[in-house]
């Protein structure tokens, strides 16, 4: 097994000058389906709009560096002439978008995926598509990939679902009802989680020609309007991402510390945006420069909460981060909104758990809550932090080296699942990282 070992910067302070954050994965991702869908006519993609993609003269250039693995994952398919095979290894959202849009081709798709993605739960969403008219059978265990699809049938209506399912599951019949002949009506029961996403989805279809919108605080109306050709989309760069250069200049020594990130804007779309609010809590600033780049300037205060409580419900990828820079910086803490951090790439409560008592701190948690007093129980460990093919485990506890001198990273490289660049990016700012085996 690779293991990368991490040491803090020597100098005398950190400074870190445009880090190249990826594109947002759930913006790209949804780009992609949308424009797939714009192209589908008969149940085939456009061999023309297929050829343009894979040639980089698309919607998405396939070549460029800030593209993350989850959406090449969606890229490699839409591009291929076959699809009666489709493994999306450990990509979720693919997983739950490519669920949706094999029902409406012609021939039959077969969806897998890695070991992991074999447990994690696609029920609600195959219950959701036989009620529109989808033929999906299960090929191992019930409720789970892979599945096989039998498209063409699809007729669209009215439908119900939990508002506390994932947004994905949600999204992913969003962007195939303007496909359906009778449109779809969808009512979320219950408590609504990652509204945000909901949002972030109905406004690239909407930027497609789609007549998508609420029609009231619990109900989303979609009419049949197939997607408009030719239309332009902006992706922007990852708030997630950026997440975790909150975290380094957190837990920086230096108060003249530093981070410059180009790309960033808070347009709403992206709920991740959050993370500015929550790190000001702890002691970081954030500035927009109103420059040609985009530039967003994060700087250190001296406004450091004694207890941070926040609801993760919007925003459950940046609680990795939060949960170990609150470690890291001996700042109690009380979070909820977790509940969906247990089907994730691993269960990140769980992980969390087991891998901050490696450094001396115990945290309490239920299926949804994550707590923690103050009390250090123990020196760290020099144990390897295990990543559980997680790449959020990975860039949330490497910036622990500012704090500990060093950390060990065991299968560092599951972070080109959402962020590419970052071990460079780390080096760039001055950490020094040597490969070795674990």
């Amino acid at each position: 097994m690779q293991q990368f070992h991490i040491t803090a910067p020597t100098k005398e302070s950190l400074r870190a000058y445009g880090p190249r954050l990826p594109y947002s994965k759930s913006i790209c991702n949804r780009v992609l389906v949308v424009d797939a869908l714009a192209h589908l006519k008969d149940g085939q993609f456009d061999p023309v709009w297929r050829e343009r993609l894979a040639g980089r003269l698309g919607i998405v250039n396939p070549q460029s560096p800030l593209i993350c693995d989850d959406s090449r994952v969606m890229l490699d398919w839409l591009c291929r002439e076959d699809h009666s095979t489709v493994d999306v290894g450990a990509a979720g959202t693919a997983m739950r978008f490519s669920a949706a849009v094999a029902t409406l081709l012609e021939d039959e798709t077969v969806l897998t995926g890695s070991p992991r993605m074999k447990e994690r739960p696609i029920g609600v969403l195959v219950e959701a598509l036989r009620s529109l008219g989808a033929e999906i059978d299960y090929l191992e265990k019930e409720g789970c990939p892979p599945i096989k699809i039998k498209g063409g049938k699809m007729r669209g209506g009215a439908l119900h679902i939990a508002g506390n399912v994932s947004s994905q599951y949600i999204s992913a019949l969003l962007m195939i009802a303007p496909m359906l002949e009778e449109g779809l009506t969808l009512r979320l029961d219950g408590e609504i989680v990652s509204r945000p996403y909901i949002d972030m989805t109905l406004r690239v279809m909407q930027d497609a020609g789609a007549q998508a919108d609420w029609t009231d605080e619990r109900t989303l109306h979609i009419q049949h309007a197939p997607y408009r050709q030719g239309w332009q989309s902006f992706i922007e760069k990852d708030w997630s991402a950026a997440s975790y250069w909150y975290e380094v200049l957190a837990l920086s020594r230096h108060t003249d510390a530093e981070v410059r990130m180009c790309g960033l804007i808070d347009s709403g779309m992206q709920g991740d945006a959050a993370v500015m609010r929550i790190f000001k809590e702890l002691g970081v600033e954030t500035e927009f420069r109103l420059d040609d780049k985009e530039t967003v300037v994060l700087r250190k205060s001296d406004n450091v909460c004694c207890h941070l409580s926040w609801d993760f419900t919007a925003t459950p990828d940046l609680a990795q981060t939060v949960v170990v820079t609150c470690c890291m910086m001996d700042v109690p803490f009380h979070f909820t909104g977790l509940q969906s951090l247990k089907i994730k790439e691993t269960d990140r409560i769980a992980a969390l758990q087991k891998e901050l008592a490696k450094l001396g701190y115990d945290v309490e948690a239920n299926d949804s809550e994550m707590w923690w007093d103050g009390v250090v129980s123990a020196p760290p460990q020099d144990l390897a932090i295990d990543t559980y093919k997680d790449h959020r485990m990975a860039m949330a506890f490497a910036p622990c080296a500012l704090t500990l001198g060093h950390i060990r990273i065991n299968d560092p490289m599951v972070v080109t699942k959402s962020y590419p660049t970052f071990w460079e990016d780390l080096r760039k700012a001055g950490f020094t990282i040597k490969e070795q085996d674990a």
